[in-house]
């Protein structure tokens, strides 16, 4: 009894239990349309009284036949394998290879296993496939037949819905029994698909019929209930406009167009809009319409009254761009190609923008006179080392801090005669120039050029005469060299301020940077930060792993990392700034120096660098650039009939060269070295010029054309050195530029060969002809001039016009052989090769000295 009042008051765990039961249907249509229904059984649910038992459902009856999808079987667990017993006696080695192959038995069998059951699961969506297919064809049959019945007995059914109001209270009368509630919540009612028709498509016909119809007052169909025929159901939402095609928004527009001139009558007449039309040098018909915003057959339908017969894909030229514009009531705003370039010389900032910026100083001078240890005792660095053979090649840009804590930016030029175009670069951007002359030295011949190039960039000059610690030091005498270029120095009543310096002992180091100022002060350098950079290259390379990279000079502005600008013909984009001590920097300012990453290619040292607005920009003036470059490279010189033959007629031997460098200066320094080595007789002719290690391109131009490959601090890449090896291309490696030209200079001498120089040594007269032996023939000569000897070279001619020449090969004098014979005596020759010699002919005999040609 206990036992039965426990049972009865345990209470089964709560939970939620799906209430409905949902299915979709997917129905398949002749037009290719498909359409799904969705089908909900809802469960009535049944509230006892707690710890009553539920009475015993009867048993259900038998269910319409529906055909109902199998219920898919579950896939057989497959049964573990028993393990092998291991055999007595096994050893770890056959106990390993016994347990291999068993995984490996095991893994065939559960792929085998795997692959039934894929192809068991596969034969079960077939049928289920079939079986789908079967019940929506018997869905659409029941559809057709059940809107036939409609269509054949509509009576019946009104008069069904007539009566169905008045028997529904009696049916609701009727009292449910228990077991017909509970048999109603334990088997749920069968499934059915719910038909929908299919739509016919409106004739025109049946569309104005239906106008008309809609006139009259449409009978309202009793038997249908329409209450819930303007609801929205997730159904209808879904699957409403399956298949149908959206409406266009051009269509809209059009409609609303059309509706809005319906209401409001008749539209108005456009008011023209008058546009700025921009018209460059040549423009097509089309492009021209489109910028008027006008149509193409209107300007054609111009153009041919005014007697052009055009297209619209036709180019015109700006005159009749201009009369079409102003034909059609619109302003021209005329442009040319150059407008698309940046002029920034009448680009100037108002003074009150100005702010003091940091002097560029620019150290000019004779090699190897201690312009460069000058700067590293002003830096505290050490430059020197690292340059080969002891001589600056590359143009320097750094910045220091005074004890003043001013700073004040420094260019180190080369002083080679090579590098001419750096020297004039630097004292063009510069602000300041300190022309070092080494005390023990004088002036020499790039010293000279140094001051020239200063007086022309028209920038003051400090003299710093250095190597005062050694004792051959005499800075009178180079105070008094002065004089004769016009360079007038302070201690001698002059202008120029000059300070002795010793790089190596410090001293004099404070007073030249005092000099700096002074001459700064003077100047009042100022410049605007705020607003977009500017600045000039002062050397580019090609670096292997960072790409191009320009050494800059900011003029103007601030230059910030993200900025798009152009610089001569490349374009790009400021991924990084870099100073002179490698540190990355996020904006640089008036007079630094730094290294700039993120360009399209290597540019030219000396361009100039303008940030612009965007990419775009960037990219149109950098084509445009290009263009004209590449226009004036291909451009031809002006020639005449005398310039022609002579070209034609020229022996002149080419010496063909690839040259490859580090940085862009060095190209041009090499290049104009190498065209200084061409005379009359060879001329170098520079093959490529590029910056950059040397690649396979190069390796196979310098192939095509049995040309050097000139490498100046650079390597080729590994598939370089293959081609070189393959194509047994020559390579010549140098690091400076003297050791490069006097290189140079030899192979081209090499390749003229050595100098003949003749010498006349006599000549002849022609007296009589002899035959010699059966072919050869003898000349009877009477010396003239000089002497006749065996052996020589001579040169037949007549009436001063050479007929052959030819070498003695045999000289006899009374039947005797002799070696020579003097002025006034007769002797007879055999010559070489010829026979064409008559009585009167000149003989002229002459000698050849070889001598080392020079350039």
């Amino acid at each position: 009894m206990s036992d039965d009042n426990d049972n009865q008051r345990i209470r089964k765990p709560l939970g939620l239990k799906r209430s409905v039961d949902a299915g979709e249907v997917k129905q398949t249509f002749s037009h290719g349309r498909t359409n799904k229904v969705v089908v909900e059984v809802k469960r009535r649910r049944v509230l006892g009284k707690p710890g009553s038992e539920a009475a015993a459902p009867p048993p259900p009856p038998a269910p319409e036949p529906v055909v109902a999808a199998p219920a898919p079987t579950p896939a057989p667990t497959p049964a573990p394998r028993p393990t092998r017993p291991a055999p007595a006696g096994e050893t770890p080695q056959e106990r390993v290879k016994r347990l291999q192959l068993e995984a490996e038995e095991e893994r065939l069998r559960m792929g085998e296993e795997a692959r039934k059951r894929e192809d068991e699961e596969r034969q079960r969506a077939e049928e289920e496939e079939r079986r789908r297919a079967e019940e929506n064809r018997r869905a659409e049959e029941e559809a057709e037949r059940q809107r036939t019945e409609v269509a054949s007995t509509p009576d019946v059914a009104a008069s069904e819905a007539a009566h169905a109001p008045a028997e529904a209270p009696v049916a609701a009368e009727e009292p449910a029994t228990e077991a017909t509630a509970a048999k109603a919540e334990a088997v749920p009612a069968a499934r059915r698909f719910t038909p929908v028709e299919r739509p016919e498509p409106k004739r025109p016909a049946e569309v104005k019929g239906k106008k008309k119809e809609d006139k009259r007052a449409a009978p309202i169909d009793e038997g249908k209930d329409n209450r819930r025929s303007g609801k929205l159901t997730v159904t209808r939402a879904l699957n409403e406009d399956e298949g149908r095609r959206a409406r266009s928004l051009a269509a809209l527009k059009r409609a609303r167009e059309k509706e809005r001139r319906g209401q409001g009558g008749p539209s108005k007449p456009r008011e023209k809009q008058v546009r700025d039309v921009v018209v460059p040098e040549a423009i097509t018909v089309s492009e021209l319409a489109n910028r008027m915003a006008e149509k193409g057959a209107d300007l054609v339908k111009a153009l041919f009254n005014m007697g052009m017969m055009v297209t619209v894909n036709q180019t015109i030229d700006q005159d009749t761009a201009e009369l079409l514009v102003e034909e059609f009531g619109h302003n021209i705003q005329r442009v040319s190609a150059s407008d698309v370039d940046i002029d920034s010389s009448e680009d100037t900032d108002p003074e009150e923008t100005l702010v003091p910026r940091p002097p560029v100083v620019t150290i000019m001078g004779h090699v190897d006179h201690g312009k460069t240890s000058l700067l590293d005792a002003l830096r505290g660095t050490d430059v020197v080392k690292g340059e080969a053979g002891g001589i600056t090649q590359h143009i320097g840009a750094y910045q220091i801090t005074t004890k003043d804590k001013k700073k004040i930016t420094f260019l180190d030029t080369p002083g080679h005669a090579a590098f001419t175009e750096m020297r004039m670069r630097g004292a063009n951007v510069t602000d300041i120039v300190i022309l070092v002359v080494a005390g023990d030295d004088g002036l020499m011949p790039q010293t000279i050029e140094a001051i020239n190039h200063t007086k022309a960039a028209g920038v003051p000059m400090i003299v710093a005469i250095t190597k005062s610690d050694k004792p051959e030091f005499n800075p009178q005498k180079i105070r008094e060299r002065l004089l004769e270029h016009e360079i007038v120095v302070e201690a001698m009543s002059g202008d120029v301020q000059d300070v002795e310096v010793s790089a190596k002992t410090g001293a004099g180091l404070d007073q030249l940077i005092e000099a700096i100022g002074l001459q700064a002060e003077l100047l009042e350098l100022k410049a605007r930060p705020d607003r977009d950079a500017e600045a000039t290259v002062i050397e580019a390379q090609l670096d292997k792993g960072r790409g191009p990279v320009a050494t800059v000079l900011v003029t103007r502005g601030t230059l910030k990392r993200g900025d798009t600008f152009v610089v001569g013909t490349q374009s790009g984009k400021v991924r990084a700034i870099v100073d002179d001590k490698g540190n990355q920097l996020k904006e640089a300012g008036p007079s630094m120096p730094v290294e700039v990453l993120g360009l399209g290619g290597v540019p030219s040292a000396g361009d100039n660098l303008t940030v612009v607005e965007n990419e775009q920009r960037a990219r149109e003036v950098a084509k445009y650039r290009q263009e004209m470059a590449t226009e004036k490279r291909t451009a031809l010189a002006p020639t005449n009939f005398d310039t022609m033959f002579n070209t034609l007629s020229s022996n002149v031997i080419e010496f063909p060269v690839v040259v490859k460098a580090d940085v862009q200066g060095s190209v041009e320094a090499i290049v104009n070295a190498l065209h200084n080595l061409s005379n009359d007789d060879i001329k170098v002719r520079v093959l490529n010029g590029g910056v950059g290690a040397i690649t396979e391109s190069d390796v196979m131009l310098a192939g095509g054309s049995k040309a050097p490959i000139i490498g100046f601090n650079v390597r080729p890449n590994a598939k370089a050195r293959e081609l070189l090896k393959r194509d047994n291309v020559r390579m010549m490696y140098y690091d400076v530029i003297y050791h490069l030209t006097d290189a140079i200079a030899k192979e081209m001498i090499g390749e003229l060969g050595p100098e003949r120089i003749e010498h006349v040594v006599g000549r002849a007269l022609v007296k009589e002809v002899f035959k010699s032996g059966k072919r050869d023939k003898a000349a009877g000569l009477l010396v003239e001039e000089g002497v006749i000897r065996k052996g020589l070279f001579a040169r037949l001619t007549r009436a001063d016009v050479i007929v052959s020449a030819t070498k003695i090969a045999s000289l006899r004098r009374f039947k005797d052989d002799v070696d020579e014979v003097r002025t006034g005596l007769e002797c007879g020759v055999v010559l070489e090769d010829t026979n064409d010699i008559k009585p009167g002919d000149q003989l002229e005999v002459f000698s050849v000295e070889e001598r080392e040609r020079t350039l």
